[in-house]
């Protein structure tokens, strides 16, 4: 939001293992982590902010605006413990979920298995009704049969109901009709209706989204509504605005209304973070790496923009392969992530594999060196045996690191069956999950047709500061931003996003038999409908509107993004934006079709505050490094070997300050291993610059 007023700000981001908080008054910049309560998340929420008030001297009155993001939805899914939800659809579309595209996201698997839908095939009903594509009825809505399935509704007692039936992104008066037949007799029933969370064209996305928002919708209403209730009750009227996957802020109500748009959007501040700090050193090309307790998060940057795309796929059944996850049509931050924590489990397979991940320890019981009864050797405790982690200064001295129980978990699950010491075991975890890692970084930026080893990594989050080193000299990365305040950047993320909503609809239009009535008509109701949901976050701060149009070519299964002037469109207009499109095509594909017939599938209004432009940093002056700290004896990856290497407390680091490899820089969110491969300096934003010590990035 680009905050700059010296009043009171809280930003929460609630991760798997760690829920992150940030207070910023203008004058500074708290930061505390505590570890997350997953029977009651808004209770780490509450007595976190409670202990970083009184740091600051100031109460929960004294909040002005309060910013959260959570994992909640995302966790709901990937874990099936969503509410129990049915969906109604048209009849003939009950298996729409099973079929999907009848893509295969790995055509030569025989035992391919997909994800098992949200909806159990016995909880899917139909009702005779019809639309066509131009959204006249065909078939009026089977009222009786509406009556029918609430009765079955009450008995299966279902929470929440999608319904999704053909067209209705057209024409949704069937979907309104059916909604107000079930709260007649189902009140209190959680209603999603996919012409309101995903107007577009193509039944499986729209589908499998509008389902995504029911499954979660109940959860996430009632967490924040406790949470809204916590603060009231200890005195706070600041507005509750939500970070949502597009790297936007909705305020509360909307994001009850639209819960599968928050279900990146912890990931999506870390990449606003990101593209701030790159904006500031005039960085154009960025990986964005985000290493948190349960997680790992990947992003590219170009220009201070991070890449964003118009669906994401949510529990991928595989890895790295498109396809083997629910397709959510929702604004999103493109990235790719991973199970790969700190808190990322390590085991060790029949053919005497070690992998790490996807599940994990979260923070209860948590790793093993947190004592909390965790008995499964993970990431942390990996990094702790080799050295990484002071065990006094783990998040800030809150919890207290067991060095011994670390090394035991290591011995017993990994050690052991492969006959390895316990530095051998730990440097091998570390190692698997750096090369995870490492090639979900290559995967994406090949699927983005981007190059790596010319980027500069931006990386944040608790374990990523301490991982950075060895994933760059893994990707020949040669230059590494850790920014202040790395362990929770995040949440520092969500204080520079803006007040946003973005608004796509479905409306099929050939651009030579252009209809400039029918398409100004649907984007001026488009913009008052964004305007209105953006103003409620944007805390009267000046609006401003984009326009954009999806077209291709006749015939063409997919779509590209082309801007529109923002004012009424005329039949003229139509030479402008097919130039736009032609030129847009060549520069993706290398050509164009001339004379070809291009058509308009979906508009999109985006309606947002202006964004903060941050000043470009300049030059220091070089200090040398104040005397260590302390030293500490750590495996060094790449020497292979244990080394001694001094320790350095990063408040003490002044703007300029210089520190050659190997070293360690600690701070209370988290902690930077300096590899040998690396210098590091602090610049003018107090951010760790870390540059290769020769042009391979190698020592």
């Amino acid at each position: 939001m680009g905050l700059s007023s010296p009043e009171l700000y809280l930003a929460v981001d609630i991760g798997g293992t760690f829920t992150d908080i940030v207070l910023d008054t203008g004058k500074e910049r708290l930061t505390s982590k505590v570890l997350t309560t997953p029977s009651a998340p808004e209770r780490a929420v509450v007595e976190g902010t409670a202990a970083i008030l009184a740091r600051a001297n100031k109460t929960f009155a004294d909040i002005r605006l309060f910013v959260h993001g959570t994992t909640l939805a995302t966790n709901a899914v990937i874990e099936r413990k969503g509410a129990r939800t049915a969906l109604i659809t048209t009849e003939g579309f009950r298996d729409v979920l099973e079929i999907a595209d009848e893509g295969r996201f790995d055509q030569y698997d025989i035992f391919i298995q997909k994800p098992q839908p949200l909806i159990p095939r016995r909880l899917r009903f139909t009702v005779p009704e019809r639309l066509d594509v131009h959204g006249n009825v065909k078939l009026p809505l089977d009222e009786a049969s509406v009556v029918r399935i609430a009765e079955r509704l009450k008995a299966e007692k279902i929470e929440a109901v999608a319904i999704t039936f053909i067209h209705s992104y057209v024409n949704p008066v069937h979907e309104v009709r059916a909604r107000e037949i079930l709260l007649e007799h189902c009140p209190g029933l959680s209603i999603t209706l996919s012409s309101e969370v995903c107007p577009e064209a193509r039944e499986y996305e729209r589908t499998s989204t509008a389902v995504t928002n029911a499954y979660v919708q109940p959860l996430m209403a009632g967490y924040l509504g406790r949470l809204e209730r916590e603060f009231r009750e200890r005195g706070s009227t600041a507005p509750i605005h939500l970070m949502t996957s597009g790297g936007s802020l909705a305020s509360l109500r909307t994001a009850v209304s639209f819960p599968v748009r928050l279900i990146e959007s912890g990931p999506a501040g870390g990449a606003i973070l990101a593209a701030r700090i790159a904006a500031e050193r005039g960085e154009d090309q960025i990986l964005s790496f985000d290493m948190g307790g349960t997680t790992a998060k990947v992003c590219l940057i170009d220009n201070g923009q991070p890449f964003k795309a118009r669906v994401f796929e949510v529990d991928r059944s595989s890895r790295f392969k498109k396809g083997s996850g629910f397709p959510l049509r929702i604004p999103v931050i493109e990235m790719v992530e991973i199970g790969a924590g700190g808190g990322s489990i390590a085991r060790v397979d029949a053919l005497k594999r070690i992998h790490v991940g996807p599940e994990s320890a979260s923070s209860e019981p948590g790793p093993a060196c947190y004592g909390r009864g965790g008995t499964e050797p993970t990431v942390t405790d990996a990094d702790v045996t080799l050295g990484k982690i002071d065990p006094a200064r783990f998040a800030g001295g809150k919890i207290k690191v067991d060095v011994d129980k670390a090394r035991a978990a290591l011995d017993e699950k990994v050690g052991k069956p492969l006959g390895l010491d316990t530095q051998a075991a730990a440097y091998g975890v570390a190692e698997i999950v750096d090369e995870n890692m490492s090639n979900a970084a290559r995967v994406h930026a090949v699927e983005r047709g981007a190059e790596v080893r010319a980027r500069t990594m931006v990386a944040f989050g608790g374990a990523a500061p301490l991982h950075a080193s060895r994933v760059a000299e893994k990707l020949s990365i040669k230059r590494v931003i850790i920014p202040a305040g790395a362990g929770v950047g995040s949440a520092i993320g969500f204080l520079d996003a803006p007040a946003a909503f973005e608004l796509v609809r479905s409306l099929y239009m050939r651009l030579d038999r252009f209809d400039a009535a029918t398409a100004n008509a649907l984007l001026e109701a488009m913009s008052q409908e964004a305007t209105a949901l953006a103003k409620e976050a944007a805390e009267d701060q000046p609006l401003r509107e984009e326009r954009r149009a999806f077209m291709r070519y006749a015939g063409q299964g997919h779509e590209i993004p082309i801007e529109l002037p923002n004012r009424p469109l005329t039949e003229e207009d139509t030479i402008a934006i097919r130039q736009a499109f032609e030129a847009e095509y060549d520069r993706l594909f290398a050509r164009h079709i001339p004379g070809a017939a291009i058509e308009i599938m979906s508009w999109v209004v985006l309606v947002s505050t202006r964004e903060r432009r941050p000043e470009k940093l300049g030059p220091v002056s070089a200090k040398p490094a104040p005397a260590p700290s302390g030293k500490r004896t750590v495996f060094d990856a790449l020497l292979g070997k244990a080394i001694e290497v001094p320790t350095y407390e990063r408040d003490s680091l002044e703007p300029g300050t210089q520190i050659s490899g190997p070293a360690i820089i600690v701070e209370d969110g988290t902690s930077t291993y300096v590899s040998t491969s690396f210098d590091a300096t602090v610049d003018a934003g107090k951010a760790l610059v870390l540059t290769a010590k020769n042009s391979e990035g190698r020592p």
